[in-house]
C-alpha cells in the first residue's frame, strides 16, 4: 500500500516545495512509483517537475471541486515514475467553493484513495498557511515531513504546525502521524546553522533525519529549468543530500 505524504510549514521560504519536488524525484529514481500532488496555488512544485501551469486545463482546483476525474488531472512528467496534479492560481479560490460543500476536509482523501494502492509514494506540496488546503492534505495523509530552514527562527510557528497536527489527528485523521524534521539551507561556514540543528534536536522530541539539505546554488537554479536536482545538477551535493533523504524515507517505518 501506498504512503501519502504532506510535506507541510506554514512558514515560506524553508524549502518546502524544493524538498517536495527533489524527494519525490529520488524517490522515483529508486524505483518507486510517486504521485506528486500540487496542492499550493502558487503551482510551483508544477512548474518544477516541468509541467506549464499557465497551459493547464484541468487541475486540482477541478478535482476538488468534483468536476474532473483523477484521470483527466493526471500529467505524466518526463522523469521515469513520476506523475504529478499540477495546479495553478485558480487554486487560490478552492476556500470559498468549498464553504458549501460537505464534507470538505475530505475532499482530497476521497480522491487519492481511489488510486492509493497504485504508487509506493504520493507526496503532496502544502501552500505555506493552515488552511482547508492544508488541512485536506493532512486529512488525507499518513504522515506530515516538516522542512525547517537553519536560521534563527525556525523553531517559530513549529508549535502551531504539530499543534494543527494534533488537532486533524483528533478530529479527522486519527491515524495520522508527524513523519520527522529534515533540516534544509544548512550552511556549514555559519555557526548558526550548527547552533539551530542542536537547538532543535533539544527541543523536538520528534523523528529528525540525519540527512542534512545544504544551501545550494545548483539547488536554487533547478526549478527555473523545470527539472529536479538529480536531472538538472546529478552529482551535485544537492542531489546527493536528497537521494540520502529519500533512502531514510523508504526505511522509515512509520
Amino acid at each position: 500500500m501506498g504512503r501519502i505524504i504532506a510535506v507541510a510549514n506554514q512558514k515560506g521560504g524553508v524549502g518546502k516545495t524544493t524538498t517536495t519536488i527533489n524527494l519525490s524525484a529520488s524517490l522515483a529514481e529508486q524505483g518507486k512509483k510517486v504521485l506528486l500532488v500540487d496542492l499550493d496555488p502558487q503551482g510551483n512544485a508544477t512548474s518544477g517537475v516541468g509541467v506549464d501551469k499557465r497551459e493547464l486545463e484541468n487541475t486540482v482546483y477541478e478535482l476538488l471541486l468534483d468536476e474532473i476525474t483523477l484521470e483527466e488531472c493526471l500529467v505524466e512528467t518526463d522523469f521515469l515514475n513520476l506523475s504529478v496534479l499540477p495546479s495553478n492560481i485558480n487554486l487560490s479560490g478552492v476556500e470559498i467553493d468549498l464553504l458549501d460543500m460537505e464534507d470538505r476536509e475530505y475532499c482530497l482523501k476521497n480522491t487519492l484513495d481511489e488510486v492509493k494502492e497504485e504508487y509506493d509514494f504520493i507526496m503532496i506540496d502544502c501552500p505555506p498557511s493552515l488552511n482547508m488546503l492544508t488541512v485536506n492534505a493532512m486529512t488525507a495523509a499518513d504522515t506530515v515531513l516538516v522542512p525547517i530552514q537553519c536560521e534563527y527562527y525556525a523553531l517559530e510557528g513549529l508549535s502551531q504546525l504539530i499543534h494543527t497536527i494534533n488537532l486533524v489527528k483528533k478530529k479527522l485523521n486519527p491515524d495520522l502521524t508527524l513523519e520527522g524534521v529534515v533540516f534544509t539551507m544548512y550552511d556549514a561556514r555559519t555557526k548558526l546553522s550548527m547552533q539551530v540543528v542542536e537547538n532543535v534536536k533539544r527541543t523536538l522530541k520528534e523523528n529528525i533525519y540525519n540527512t542534512i539539505i545544504p544551501r545550494s546554488i545548483k539547488l536554487a537554479e533547478a526549478p527555473s529549468y523545470g527539472m529536479p536536482i538529480t536531472a538538472y545538477a546529478p552529482t551535485s551535493p544537492g542531489a546527493d543530500s536528497y537521494r540520502l533523504l529519500a533512502m531514510e524515507v523508504i526505511d522509515h517505518k512509520v
